[in-house]
């Protein structure tokens, strides 16, 4: 049965998660990117060994259908954050990079964000803690 205290330490888990969110939207869009683009450079730049930067490894990675990856490739391509070129082994697969201002910009961004978990940190793991411990009783 889900307890009082259950639903406190998951309200403030969320909230938690909600006020990083809201912070990180806020540093993109200063930054004078779309969120989204954002998450895409973090993406492409911090992919797993073994996962190519294409189309479909973007879609996965950000949760969206594959026409919504192909439109935010495009719209960080023409900000010039990104840019798109065949692959030699297969020319039919598209590969995605950053560019150099794709790069400042995500470093900047990087930044700002580590700072902010250093602040915010120890609450989510706080509120995690909380609710990990109520489901062990």
């Amino acid at each position: 049965m889900t307890t009082d205290p259950d639903y406190r330490a998951l309200a403030q888990l969320r909230f938690e998660i909600r006020r990083f969110l809201a912070f990180s939207e806020e540093a993109a869009h200063g930054a004078g990117v779309e969120p989204r683009q954002h998450q895409l450079l973090l993406q492409l730049r911090g992919l797993p060994v073994g996962l190519r930067p294409n189309i479909r490894t973007v879609s996965e990675r950000l949760h969206i259908k594959h026409h919504s990856a192909v439109e935010l490739v495009a719209r960080a391509e023409a900000a010039g954050l990104i840019l798109r070129t065949r692959s030699p082994e297969d020319g039919r697969e598209v590969l995605l990079a950053l560019t150099p201002r794709g790069e400042a910009v995500l470093e900047g961004l990087t930044r700002s964000h580590r700072d902010e978990l250093r602040t915010r940190g120890p609450r989510l793991i706080d509120a995690l803690g909380t609710l990990l411990a109520e489901e062990g009783r």
